[in-house]
């Protein structure tokens, strides 16, 4: 699978988000204590950028209508109801890289 560098590890510090592109998606990219995780930067209901988002722990609430994913898996924190496509995403050395293409479910 291609990866896409999509930032600089110390231009995301831990606790913020933000919307990159990779290829033809939109993608919300997170940190939350280190660890990176990126699901496509629309929510299921009504496509509220999902980059804009509040996290808490695992859980990002979309600023729309606050429906809540899990970070790690892109599903509905309340039931597999819905779920946002996620990306895989490598650290190494000083940047973040997403994959091209979103991890099939």
């Amino acid at each position: 699978m291609d990866f896409v560098r999509v930032a600089d590890v110390t231009s995301l510090p831990p606790g913020t988000s933000r919307a990159v592109v990779v290829g033809r998606y939109e993608v919300a990219l997170f940190n939350v204590g280190g660890n990176f995780y990126a699901l496509e930067n629309a929510c299921p209901h009504q496509g509220g950028p999902i980059a804009d988002g509040w996290i808490e722990g695992l859980t990002v609430t979309c600023p729309w209508h606050a429906w809540c994913f899990d970070l790690r898996s892109g599903t509905m924190t309340l039931g597999d109801l819905a779920f946002i496509p996620r990306f895989d995403v490598r650290v190494e050395q000083d940047g973040v890289y997403v994959s091209a293409e979103p991890v099939t479910r």
